[in-house]
């Protein structure tokens, strides 16, 4: 496998995809045929709907769809071989997600910046608004419950047997919690620059990624701070809790905006990596290019359909990019032929993460089969370690500590998608409880104003996210991978029903629709046999009980909704 050229090849096709297929998208949909104000100006209330700037906004979107995912999935799929999963990023990128993300944001911008959940109901029925916001708010409680699971293990410090504090194993540790606390104060005081004493965006861009790098080296080499998971469990809880409802000119758009120069870097750094790794040693071949339709992973046969495409999801299609796209980044954006580059272009992006993962497989699996002592294991791993032995030409010194920075903006990453998916679930509670038009200000006295009240709302959000991080996530984590791809189809489903309904061209919505439902409900019905073996097999705890009860609950939901969504398709096609 030549990483360069393959890396070059995707390049280009990714961006022939956002000129032509991304053009054409825009034609059929009348993008920018609107001359009214977006919901951000429209709606402004300086806490959720506030107008930001084409590039804030797509450092907001880019960071929060981001996060860990496009890394990991692939480096999951890895056991197929390279061609499968690029070609599915490819194809996927440019098809399936491209389309879906873009398709959200355009439709929660035309519905007053609301939620797939509310275009559900306007264009299908209530039932199925409340069917998908129940199945997107406990898909949502279980990210929470996992990302702040893992940014609290990330930041918690190790204790030896009889409970004393281990300073040096715990030294990497405290280096990522001083930095994401000190990378906070940075978007805050970015914030009130920007927004309070409108300082030059420039100006306070290069001030801002100054202080990164700053606040990266002290916090490598000055980082006080030693608690436990649990301590950091519930410091997280309550830094989420705030986030959730505090304006988002103050914290998530700064924050976001300046971490994704993080996200910029990493990908120059691996960029920089393939091409100067390509000439003194011709590229790397660590990784098979087809492992088969059938693998056996040491944990039992997995089978390319569906696994492949439940996998790598953030890299090729993801459902929670549309729950962002019309959660958050659809009551930020200042006009709506920004849509195209910040949701279309922001997952062909994505797809160039994902493909430099591969790569960044490729060298770690090289070095793996050099080096079995001290072999490369885990996503994060297997990423900072396969980009930093690009650089391997340069001595060990580089790639140690390319390794530690490329663990550190990893790690980042986590915090940022967290407090992005509690905002949502904020939102999808709140709406569940509103009619047909309604805004949360329309309720004004009973016991719906009460749960309509976004503080309630976040409480009920965290808590609930909170107790399953410490008490069991990972036990229904294997759900998340199907989960997730539903929200995909569903998301599909709800704009194609749209579009229908407004006399658009939506047949690029039918085919990524039903496949993704089909790899879902296939998904779904092989967790329901493993799990129900391992229940039959005696000494199962509560775990595959969950899972197999939540599988059917999922299968069913899926039915429901493509059945209702099928009617309506029919419908529109009939007044046509």
């Amino acid at each position: 496998m030549n990483s360069l050229v393959l890396l070059l090849i995707c390049i280009a096709v990714l961006v022939a995809g956002y000129i032509f297929y991304g053009g054409w998208l825009c034609k059929q949909w009348g993008v920018g045929d609107n001359k009214e104000a977006t919901p951000a100006h429209e709606l402004e209330d300086g806490v959720d709907y506030v107008p930001a700037k084409a590039p804030v906004l797509m450092g907001h979107h880019f960071s929060s769809i981001a996060g860990a995912g496009p890394i990991t999935g692939p480096i999951g799929a890895a056991m197929f071989g390279w061609v499968p999963v690029v070609l599915w990023i490819l194809i996927g990128g440019i098809f399936f997600g491209g389309v879906h993300d873009f398709g959200a944001l355009f439709a929660s911008v035309r519905h007053k910046g609301q939620s797939i959940g509310e275009i559900i109901s306007a264009n299908m029925s209530q039932r199925a608004k409340r069917l998908f916001l129940t199945f997107a708010y406990l898909t949502l409680i279980l990210v929470v419950a996992a990302f702040a699971s893992i940014v609290a293990t990330t930041f918690g410090a190790t204790y030896d047997e009889a409970g004393v504090l281990d300073k040096a194993a715990s030294a990497t540790n405290a280096s990522v919690a001083m930095v994401s606390l000190l990378f906070i104060v940075i978007a805050i005081a970015f914030g009130f620059l920007v927004y309070r004493r409108n300082a030059p965006m420039g100006v306070s861009t290069i001030l801002g990624v100054v202080a990164i790098a700053i606040c990266m080296v002290i916090g490598m080499n000055f980082h006080p701070i030693y608690l436990s998971t649990k301590a950091w469990m519930v410091i997280v809880g309550v830094y989420i809790a705030i986030a959730s409802v505090t304006p988002v000119w103050i914290l998530l758009q700064p924050r976001d905006y300046l971490s994704s120069f993080l996200l910029y870097a990493m990908l120059a750094v691996a960029l920089i990596g393939v091409v100067i790794s390509h000439a003194p040693l011709g590229g790397a071949d660590g990784l098979q290019a087809f492992a088969g339709f059938a693998v056996d992973n040491g944990n039992g046969m997995q089978y390319m359909f569906p696994v492949l495409f439940t996998t790598v999801a953030c890299g090729a299609i993801s459902g929670f990019h549309s729950l962002v796209s019309s959660g958050t980044t659809s009551k930020q954006l200042d006009k709506e032929t920004d849509a195209k580059p910040i949701a279309y272009g922001g997952m062909l992006l994505e797809c160039v993460l994902a493909v430099i993962t591969v790569c960044a497989i490729n060298f770690a699996y090289k070095y793996n089969a050099a080096n079995p002592d001290t072999a490369l294991k885990g996503a994060t791993s297997i990423f900072a370690g396969g980009i930093a032995n690009m650089y391997a030409g340069f001595g060990p010194g580089a790639v140690k500590v390319l390794r530690t920075l490329l663990t550190l903006t990893y790690s980042a990453f986590c915090l940022t998608s967290l407090d992005t998916a509690t905002r949502l679930a904020r939102f999808m509670f709140q709406e569940f409880f509103l009619e047909p038009g309604q805004t949360p200000a329309d309720i004004k006295d009973g016991w719906k104003k009460v749960m309509v009240n976004p503080y309630v709302a976040t409480i009920i959000t965290v808590v609930l996210g909170i107790i399953l991080g410490l008490t069991g996530w990972n036990k229904i984590w294997g759900l998340f991978g199907a989960a997730n791809q539903l929200l995909a189809g569903l998301g599909l489903l709800a704009v194609a029903t749209w579009l229908g309904n407004v006399g658009k061209n939506n047949k690029m919505f039918l085919f990524p629709m039903g496949f993704m439902t089909v790899v879902t409900i296939c998904s779904l019905a092989v967790t329901v046999k493993n799990q129900v073996g391992m229940i039959m097999a005696g000494g199962a705890d509560w775990g595959p009980y969950a899972q197999t009860i939540l599988a059917v609950l999922l299968i069913v939901l899926a039915v429901i909704l493509v059945i209702e969504g099928i009617k309506e398709l029919s419908n529109d096609k009939k007044a046509a």
